[in-house]
Formats: C-alpha cells, sequence, structure tokens
C-alpha cells in the first residue's frame, strides 16, 4: 500500500508539472507574438553615442562603472513600461495623445524639440556607421550613402510588421557582435572593482552621460507609437512589461559589454575620428579581429538606432501636427538631409555624443512629464492607469534623471 502511495504522489507531481508546462507555454507564446516594439527600443537605446559613452566609461574607468550601468536597467524598465503601456491601452502614440488630452501647442512643444535634438542624432548615426565600415575597410564616401538609401528601402512606403523583422534580425547580430567585443579582451582576465564613486568633475560627468543614454524621447514616442502600429492591446500588458524588462536587462549588459571590449585601450586611441588609431588601440588590447568585430557592432548599432530614432522622431511630430504617421517620411527628409552633410565634415564624435547625451535630457522633460499625466488619467486608461508605487517611482526616476542632467549642464558650463 505504501509503494502504491509513492507512486501516486509520482504520478500526481508529474501530472502537476506538465499542467503548468502547458500554463507557461501560451505566455512564451503572447510574449513571442508581441515581440519587437519594446525589445527594439531597447537596442536602439545603445545607438552610436552610447556605443561611445560606454567606451569611453571602459577606457577611463575600466569595470568601475559597472556597478551603475547595471542599476539603470531599472529606471529603464520603469520609465519605459509605462510607454509601451499607454500605447497598448489606448492604441494611439503619445504625440496624438498629447494632442488630444491637452492642446496642439503642448504636443508640438513636447515632440518639435526632440526632433531638432535628433537632428544631431542623425548625425552620430550616419558617423557612427561609417567609423564601423571603416574600420573594415569601407570609406565614408561608399558607406555613408548606403546606409541613407538601405534606411529608406527597408521602411519607406512598408507596414510597421514588414520594417520590424529585418530588424530583429539585425539585432541578433548586434547582441552577439558585442559579446564578442567583450569577450576578445576578457579572456587574458580583468579585474572586476564592485563598486567604486568619485567627486571629480569628469567621472560626474561620465556617469551623467550613461544617465542620459538610458532614457531619450524618441523611445518614449516610438514605444507607444510602435506598440499601436502593431495593434498589441490591453490583453497583451504582461507580455509587454516581459518584453520590456528582458529589453532593459540585455540593453545595459551590452553597455557593460562595450565598457569591457575598451577596457586597457589608451584613452588617446580611444579616437572616434581617426578609426585606424581606434583599430591600432583595440587590436593591442584584444587582437587583429578585436577592431573588425567592433566595426560590425557600432554598424548594427547605429543602423538599427537611425531607424528607430526616425521613426519615434517623425511619429511623434507628425501626431503632434495632427498629420498622422504615415506622413512621417517628410519630416524624416527634412532632418535627415542637413544630417547627410554634415556627416561629410570632420567632427569630434565624442565630445559630440557625450554632451548629446546630457542634451537629451533637457528635451525629455516634456515627454516625460506627459507622458505620466496620461498614464495616471484613470478615464483614459481604466483599471491600467499609473498609481501608487509604480506611479511614485516613476516621478522618483524622472526627478532622478533631471536632477543628473542639470548637474553635469552645471559641470560643463
Amino acid at each position: 500500500m505504501r509503494d502504491d502511495r509513492v507512486k501516486e504522489i509520482a504520478v500526481q507531481s508529474e501530472l502537476n508539472s506538465i499542467e503548468k508546462r502547458i500554463k507557461f507555454a501560451p505566455k512564451i507564446w503572447e510574449v513571442l507574438k508581441i515581440w519587437g516594439p519594446a525589445w527594439l527600443v531597447m537596442i536602439a537605446d545603445v545607438d552610436a553615442a552610447s556605443v561611445i559613452t560606454a567606451a569611453e566609461s571602459g577606457a577611463v574607468y575600466g569595470t568601475k562603472l559597472i556597478w551603475f550601468l547595471l542599476l539603470l536597467a531599472v529606471p529603464l524598465f520603469v520609465i519605459q513600461e509605462v510607454a509601451g503601456r499607454v500605447g497598448a491601452v489606448t492604441n494611439k502614440g503619445l504625440g496624438e495623445l498629447i494632442r488630444e488630452n491637452f492642446s496642439k501647442k503642448a504636443a508640438i512643444f513636447a515632440a518639435v524639440p526632440m526632433a531638432l535634438v535628433d537632428i544631431i542624432s542623425y548625425v552620430v548615426e550616419y558617423t557612427g556607421a561609417a567609423i564601423g565600415f571603416q574600420m573594415i575597410g569601407i570609406s565614408p564616401g561608399v558607406s555613408v550613402p548606403f546606409i541613407f538609401i538601405a534606411h529608406v528601402l527597408l521602411v519607406y512606403k512598408r507596414k510597421y510588421a514588414e520594417a520590424e523583422k529585418p530588424l530583429l534580425f539585425i539585432s541578433i547580430l548586434f547582441a552577439a557582435s558585442w559579446a564578442v567585443s567583450a569577450y576578445l579582451t576578457a579572456r587574458k582576465g580583468i579585474h572586476v572593482t564592485p563598486f567604486y564613486f568619485s567627486s571629480s568633475p569628469d567621472f560626474i560627468f561620465l556617469l551623467a552621460a550613461n544617465v542620459g543614454a538610458v532614457i531619450m524621447p524618441f523611445m518614449l514616442f516610438y514605444q507607444a507609437s510602435a506598440t499601436a502600429e502593431k495593434g498589441i492591446k490591453a490583453k497583451n500588458l504582461r507580455a509587454v512589461r516581459i518584453e520590456t524588462a528582458i529589453g532593459a536587462v540585455v540593453s545595459e549588459l551590452i553597455m557593460v559589454a562595450i565598457a569591457i571590449a575598451t577596457i586597457g585601450v589608451n584613452k588617446d586611441s580611444l579616437n572616434f575620428t581617426r578609426p585606424g588609431v581606434l583599430s591600432h588601440g583595440l587590436s593591442s588590447v584584444a587582437g587583429t579581429s578585436a577592431p573588425i568585430i567592433f566595426g560590425i557592432g557600432l554598424i548594427a548599432s547605429s543602423f538599427i538606432a537611425l531607424i528607430v530614432i526616425s521613426l519615434g522622431s517623425c511619429w511623434g511630430v507628425t501626431e503632434a501636427l495632427g498629420w498622422g504617421r504615415k506622413n512621417w517620411f517628410k519630416v524624416y527628409l527634412v532632418e535627415s538631409i542637413p544630417a547627410l552633410v554634415i556627416t561629410m565634415v570632420t567632427l569630434n564624435l565624442v565630445n559630440l555624443a557625450l554632451n548629446l547625451m546630457v542634451l537629451q535630457i533637457a528635451v525629455l522633460i516634456g515627454p516625460a512629464i506627459t507622458l505620466a499625466l496620461i498614464a495616471s488619467n484613470k478615464k483614459l486608461m481604466g483599471q491600467f492607469y499609473l498609481k501608487g508605487f509604480n506611479k511614485f517611482i516613476y516621478w522618483a526616476f524622472f526627478v532622478l534623471i533631471l536632477g543628473t542632467g542639470i548637474i553635469s549642464v552645471y559641470l560643463v558650463i
């Protein structure tokens, strides 16, 4: 009898295990079915400017900033989750929601400064991709026009779902290249510093630049609009949150990987205006294949960011003006043509990228505040409105990001 009872318990345990797996399977499928907007915006967060910021962090401070980079996954998730939630519940983009719930002027105030700053972002992305191509032996005269044409062919007059698929493939290449770059540097061993802090202006400014890299205005507009564009509904909110959480963690892990990839590289060799010097610096630390892998990662980072930034920025402007998302390409041409011309001029990309990260914090104010107010509107959001601890933590992180930006501007001045 006892043996029978043991067998019965074992069988029941196995049945319970199978039942749990069956219940979990639809959850996985639910996440995969809506996968795209949150993941891509997190990947685009690691754009050329973020790569330069992380590389500067690794070259100057080694592993001393890793704890901070990992910590930034929390505000990244908290704020972007609200953008995804608003898009799923209302099925509208952020620019459209601001215009409808506040005013057209408020929507323009939130979207247009972002678009103006994004012209600089385009310059950084085009230049970053051009540098990546130079590191694998292709000149800017060939690579920059190629990037522009490839970008236009991928998104022009295509439905969002059609443009999303190749980007998801590129995102895999992107993640793999940075993982390999980190491995090439770390394979000989690195010393990990669990915690480090300094009150020096250079250290504080680099912290601020990394904070600026974690949340950028286009991300709020993109995730809300792309979620609505893909037809993701409120019933999919759990899946949206899971995707956003995974994307936030992976995004910061990639920033860590980039920082590790540049450990030991002399700061003078971290010259993004002279790819030959940068390649030599990476080769001396991680071997002859390191510049090629780093270059591929930089190209993928810049290309994905270019598309996501352009869509997020232009969607935001056209929604704010009441033109509709379909007219985004007209705004893109106005923004991108000057960026193409500027890219062909020699620039100090490192300083431009680091200061852009700080500038993004100031431009974030309007979109972040209006996003929170919309998400807190019970009449608009129903049972999914932002409240309680979630609301407190959103505002706490926003104030932290804004405060860091003010400190960094003071240091620059």
